[in-house]
């Protein structure tokens, strides 16, 4: 679990807490705020809940980054404050929220966004492009050797080995999964014949649990190629793959093109529900494809009365300009600024 007191350094920030000024929040004299669910966001919230803790000290905080579809379940067996998901919620879990949110229900607050890297190992080759439909062959063992000519196809002027491709997916159900999926579904076509979903259909494959472990598993396999958050990604500094999308040039994963991305999203939730509608065909120049927006979970009324006041004051700070500005530093895309402001207006009326 990753608890405030035990996060600084480890999120990649360049300056000591002494050097960096303290945030200027409102804070409450108390308050215990616990979350779980996206591994995706786990490296935010270790930046986030350093910078809260220093203007707040009587705030305890902790999340742990179990996956979307743990982070889901257990706020609604009412076990934590929040939820941490990277696909909106499912009209079933909307309507099970009801009984641990008296008087409203479940609603999603998007807060950060960002790339999902496609990562690989692959010596000597750098720069490797792919397209929708040869990502869609590969993930489901349909393409099974990096010389494939669908790959060399896209990478004329690289030296290819005849080296076994390794796909890596997640074994727990996954808001990264689901984000990656709709993309394929939706981009690749008939190719991608399986759902969007957070479970994991497609054939053949290595598994792991968890953002950390897939990109672990890339590292130590030559020939490997898996997804995941683009920070995890330059931790260990693992290639990432440049998507043909049409434009006049690929597009690599970096917070700037994966704000570009976001920008093509819509709010298509109902009354205060924020949930975001992607377009994953875009060509737009610069704007990289397959994004996510991890989401935080909330009642919309029915909060624990305890715990709101301190739940109010640390979400007003990560959709406010400070706590969305930390996210550059650590290879995360900011809310565009028009979404931002509704989620800290839906953060002001949490009851």
């Amino acid at each position: 679990m990753l608890t405030a007191c035990g996060s600084s350094g480890s999120d990649g920030a360049a300056k000591t807490a002494a050097e960096e000024p303290v945030p200027d929040i409102d804070c409450p004299a108390t308050g215990q705020v616990r979350g779980s669910g996206s591994s995706a966001q786990q490296n935010a919230m270790k930046r986030w809940m350093r910078q809260y803790q220093r203007a707040c000290g009587g705030v305890q905080l902790a999340y742990n980054p179990l996956g979307s579809g743990a982070g889901v379940a257990q706020f609604q067996r009412g076990a934590t404050t929040f939820g941490g998901t990277d696909q909106a919620l499912a009209e079933e879990d909307r309507k099970i929220s009801r009984e641990m949110c008296p008087g409203g229900r479940a609603i999603d607050l998007p807060m950060v966004g960002g790339p999902v890297a496609i990562g690989y190992n692959l010596p000597g080759v750098t720069g490797l492009v792919l397209d929708a439909p040869t990502l869609a062959r590969i993930f489901d063992t349909r393409i099974t050797k990096w010389n494939h000519p669908a790959i060399q196809k896209l990478n004329p002027d690289a030296k290819l080995p005849e080296l076994p491709i390794v796909p890596v997916h997640r074994a727990d159900d996954s808001g990264t999964t689901q984000n990656l999926n709709a993309y394929l579904k939706d981009a690749a076509g008939d190719r991608w014949p399986y759902p969007a979903e957070k479970k994991w259909q497609a054939r053949g494959g290595h598994s792991a649990n968890g953002s950390d472990a897939v990109a672990t598993g890339v590292t130590q396999t030559d020939g490997s190629i898996g997804y995941f958050e683009l920070s995890f990604a330059v931790k260990r500094k693992i290639e990432t793959v440049h998507i043909a999308t049409g434009a006049a040039e690929p597009v690599a994963p970096t917070p700037e093109t994966a704000s570009k991305g976001i920008a093509t999203a819509e709010v298509v939730g109902e009354g205060k529900d924020l949930s975001l509608e992607f377009d994953y065909r875009t060509s737009a120049e610069g704007a990289y494809p397959i994004v996510l927006v991890t989401y935080e979970i909330v009642c919309d009324t029915g909060n624990a009365p305890d715990s709101l006041p301190a739940l109010k004051s640390f979400l007003t700070y990560t959709a406010g300009p400070e706590g969305q500005e930390e996210l550059h530093a650590i290879h995360y895309a900011p809310l565009p600024e028009s979404v931002a402001t509704q989620v800290r207006e839906v953060v002001s009326t949490l009851s």
